[in-house]
């Protein structure tokens, strides 16, 4: 993490924070980096909610460095406390891979508007043939009530973007992959499909940990792709907060 360069010394800290837009972040950046000395630069990557803040500083004075740089990081850790993923250089879907390993869980998911992007961003990483057992795209109405065994008639009551849905598609996955856990969405990605009370970008999520299972509903903004991208971001974040214990449970919400 150090390196010399003209007796300069290079120290690299990263925190990877969910859930605000860049407008959001802007204000709350903007005072933070106001507060940094001239040695220190910060490097940030918006990714559909999911934010990446490098810092990086160099200077002559090695342990002063490292101290400096810690207290900055910790800083940042501070301020976005509940919005904290990772202080290392990792994507979600290895951050969820890592959890999974510690506690030698297994995973599947179950999606509909994601399309599979789920699976793929968890296979993406080495070694997840440890844990991720495998995943159902039900598109349709019959493959989320034949293979998953989600009730028709509760499709048709709370539509197939609903609570009841998202939580049977869950435990239907771990049920039909014998898994620990599992995620699940339901939604409508765009652009047509939308209506007043089910607007384009309403998606419904569930996450299975064993016993325990809790779901939520998100509206997104943007086009098919935005909304598919950050759907598949926000299934992975309530995974791991969910594994982690630090699941917040939202207002009760209600299709009908």
């Amino acid at each position: 993490m150090e390196k010399r360069s003209e007796n300069n010394h290079k120290e690299v800290r990263h925190v990877v924070i969910y859930g605000y837009t860049k407008q959001e972040l802007s204000g709350i950046l903007q005072h933070f980096q106001s507060q940094l000395p001239e040695f220190v630069k910060v490097t940030i990557d918006f990714d559909n909610l999911v934010t990446s803040i490098t810092l990086t500083g160099m200077n002559s004075g090695l342990e002063l460095l490292r101290f400096q740089m810690n207290r900055f990081q910790q800083n940042l850790q501070d301020i976005f406390s509940e919005e904290l993923i990772t202080t290392e250089q990792k994507t979600l879907s290895q951050v969820l891979g890592d959890l999974l390993l510690e506690k030698e869980l297994t995973i599947s998911s179950a999606e509909s508007c994601t399309g599979g992007n789920i699976a793929h961003k968890i296979v993406k990483n080495p070694g997840s043939s440890e844990y991720f057992m495998g995943s159902v795209v039900s598109y349709s109405n019959d493959m989320k009530a034949e293979v998953l065994g989600v009730s028709r008639s509760d499709i048709d009551r709370h539509g197939a973007v609903s609570k009841q849905v998202a939580e049977q598609m869950a435990a239907g996955a771990c049920k039909l992959m014998h898994t620990d856990c599992a995620i699940s969405t339901t939604g409508i990605a765009g652009p047509g499909g939308g209506s007043k009370f089910k607007p384009v970008g309403t998606v419904w999520f569930a996450v299975k940990y064993r016993d325990r299972i809790v779901s939520e509903c998100i509206h997104f903004k943007g086009d098919r792709t935005a909304v598919i991208e950050q759907a598949t971001n926000h299934g992975l974040v309530m995974m791991i907060n969910l594994l982690r214990n630090n699941y917040i449970i939202q207002e009760e919400l209600t299709d009908d």
